[in-house]
């Protein structure tokens, strides 16, 4: 856990001619290098709870997601019934999800992890569907003239040109996961979230603070660069039509 030795304390100071004690408190820094070296353990168990729980969520999401976007654009009228029902989970409270969870799941990661999912879902259903709405229909009639069946269509035609819309959809539910992980820190799984609320916990620890929140955004943002790094591997045409 946190070293409690690392955390500024307040001092109580003999102020004679007040005929008080005064406070005096210690340095508390923003940053604070030693706190990282003492905690670093503590650190690195946080973040691998973090990320454990993100890929989780956006795997299982886009697992979810994908039969929906397919339902969705091979039944016209299924499209609004769908999307509708995911923007209408999403604007559920993450406070009353967790409540709704708890008896049945517990404390524990796993209320963590689908309330993650079902927040996940509306933003890869809408990309998953709008990418498959993009392939022209007259190009996936070419392709059954051919020959090819359901499946090889889709993996030969509608995967590859609604692609860059399905990373499009992974890299916004991977990098907003990642924020929303922190608000399981209510059922004591939040992953680097533990560190901010512990820090406000600590008298307002600035340095343990302000290590969740950067840990955070720089966990979003290798996240992305290494979806945009994937994307670029799985679709050179786009950087060739681009060029």
């Amino acid at each position: 856990m946190t070293s409690l030795g690392a955390r500024p304390l307040l001092d109580a100071v003999s102020d004679p001619a007040a005929g008080v004690l005064a406070v005096d408190e210690a340095p508390n820094p923003w940053f604070e290098p030693s706190y990282v070296r003492d905690n670093w353990d503590t650190i690195l168990a946080y973040t691998g709870e973090h990320v454990r729980l993100t890929v989780a969520a956006v795997v299982l999401g886009a697992v979810l997601a994908l039969p929906l976007a397919l339902a969705a654009r091979r039944t016209r009228f299924l499209a609004a019934p769908v999307l509708g029902l995911s923007t209408v989970v999403y604007t559920i409270p993450s406070l009353a999800t967790f409540a709704l969870l708890v008896p049945f799941t517990g404390l524990s990661s796993t209320t963590v992890l689908v309330g993650l999912v079902v927040y996940s879902l509306v933003i890869l259903v809408r990309n998953f569907l709008a990418g498959l709405q993009g392939v022209p229909a007259d190009v996936r009639e070419a392709a059954r003239g051919m020959g090819l069946s359901g499946v090889q269509t889709f993996w030969r035609v509608d995967l590859p040109l609604a692609l860059p819309a399905f990373m499009a959809g992974l890299r916004i539910a991977t990098v907003s996961t990642v924020a929303l992980t922190t608000v399981g820190v209510l059922v004591g799984h939040g992953g680097l979230g533990q560190l901010i609320t512990g820090g406000f916990a600590a008298n307002f620890y600035r340095a343990e603070i302000a290590t969740g929140a950067v840990g955070c955004i720089l966990l979003a943002l290798a996240a992305d660069l290494l979806l945009a790094g994937v994307e670029r591997l799985l679709t050179p045409w786009v950087r060739a039509a681009r060029s």
